[in-house]
């Protein structure tokens, strides 16, 4: 797991400072333009592969959501995830990064992501899966803005 993640997290820094979600109005001229906008995050739902744990193979199931997005050079992006596995006596952390976006069209995209969880009960699991669509139920509005049109799907 990257301890340089898993700081920035913690530190709310992906990313930082206060943001205007556009959450609260339908006009769209009264949004406050000077605040960043907050970006779009990701679900995801999982399992890891199989793994021994003394005589016991088995394996761990996970979900959430991705934090917001972490910049990349060109113009792309990528999600940070840091959660735990359900118990089969013990869980294991999830600490990852996703890798960019994957356009699967009509301006939509996904993150495929892979990893191994922490050492826990002398055993680690490797995982490997895609996040869901990002805001799946939302045609974008041309203006980009939270007025009736992106929220009625029109």
């Amino acid at each position: 797991m990257d301890e340089e993640m898993i700081r920035r997290l913690l530190n709310r820094e992906y990313p930082s400072g206060v943001r205007n979600s556009n959450t609260r109005t339908n006009d769209c001229p009264s949004v406050n333009r000077d605040l960043p906008q907050q970006s779009h995050v990701h679900e995801f739902a999982a399992s890891t592969l199989f793994a021994l744990a003394g005589n016991n193979r088995h394996n761990h199931r996970f979900s959430g959501v991705t934090s917001e997005i972490i910049p990349l050079p060109g113009g792309d992006h990528k999600h940070a995830i840091l959660t735990n596995t359900d118990s089969f006596g013990h869980h294991h952390e999830v600490g990852v990064e996703t890798g960019p976006a994957i356009d699967v069209g009509n301006g939509k995209h996904v993150h495929f992501v892979s990893g191994e969880t922490t050492l826990d009960d002398f055993h680690f699991h490797q995982y490997q899966f895609t996040t869901l669509i990002q805001n799946p139920l939302i045609i974008e509005c041309p203006c980009q803005c939270d007025c009736d049109c992106r929220r009625n799907n029109r």
